[in-house]
């Protein structure tokens, strides 16, 4: 599958009038075990990468050629559309989101979002002119690669939990070129019913964070179309590493092996060809 076939696959997700769940990889390996268990696309997650090479989530630590880098190894590994986590864009400009777009189809990706978030404590959420401009710019360098654009908007996650404003973006986003919209951190789900109900385009919304917990039917019920998961299943897989060396450390059993995967089938699965070795 080609890129631009993977591009229509997941414009195509989209379209549907249920739900469907993106789940995020954070390298090869996880992506090919993801895509083994039937998901249909996957994102990544830029927490997730930030973990496996010992560094927490901040714009400050992880720049556009690891990120695009990480993004790329993840798409080369599944026969399945990826969509990538581009941060705030690399950059405040709107050339700098446009052309990390650009950089992002080159690797081989067939979407990807950019947020609103600064990076700047003191001043979190770009202003709505700026923020509406970056995204306007990176949806002039999608239309014609093809790239599947996700807008977020950032309030919930920077303590602005200001739901009209949020709305206010979005819906400004998607004006400006936006194919898909997402605003992580809702509070409950007469919020994400608002939002859902408030624009035109597919509404992302992201599970496994603290807080509310709902179904793939009752996120589907209330209007959403794709569903991520963040950096969560890296989280969960730590959390496994830790319980399991917490047994060894503190009991010194290793119970934990009756619950990995085992050898012959995880060789197997990492065994396959993946799309960048044989091309």
């Amino acid at each position: 599958m080609d890129r631009r076939e993977k591009y229509q696959r997941l414009k195509a997700l989209h379209a549907r009038n249920e739900a469907f769940v993106i789940p995020n990889a954070w390298d090869a390996g996880s992506a090919r075990l993801l895509a083994s268990l039937g998901f249909e696309a996957l994102a990544t997650t830029s927490a997730g990468y930030a973990f496996s090479k010992g560094r927490r989530d901040s714009f400050a630590s992880l720049g556009r050629d690891e990120i695009l880098a990480n993004a790329a190894e993840i798409a080369g590994a599944a026969d399945l559309p990826v969509s990538a986590d581009l941060e705030d864009g690399f950059g405040p400009e709107p050339e700098t989101c446009a052309e990390t777009i650009r950089r992002a189809c080159a690797a081989g990706l067939a979407g990807g979002s950019i947020e609103d978030a600064t990076g700047d404590p003191a001043n979190p959420i770009h202003d709505f002119e700026q923020a509406v401009a970056r995204i306007r710019a990176a949806a002039e360098a999608a239309r014609d690669l093809p790239f599947l654009l996700t807008a977020r908007a950032e309030n919930f996650l920077w303590g602005r939990p200001d739901l009209d404003d949020t709305i206010r973006r979005l819906q400004a986003f998607s004006e400006a070129g936006a194919d898909v919209l997402f605003a992580p951190g809702l509070p409950d789900l007469a919020a994400i019913r608002t939002v859902c109900g408030a624009v035109e385009k597919p509404v992302n919304v992201v599970m496994g964070l603290r807080g509310g917990s709902w179904t793939v039917a009752e996120l589907s019920a209330a209007g959403v179309r794709r569903i991520s998961v963040g950096g969560s299943f890296a989280r969960a897989a730590l959390g496994a590493l830790k319980r399991a060396a917490e047994e060894v450390r503190r009991d010194g059993t290793f119970g934990y092996a009756a619950e990995a995967i085992p050898d012959a089938e995880i060789t197997a699965l990492m065994s396959q060809e993946s799309r960048a070795v044989r091309s």
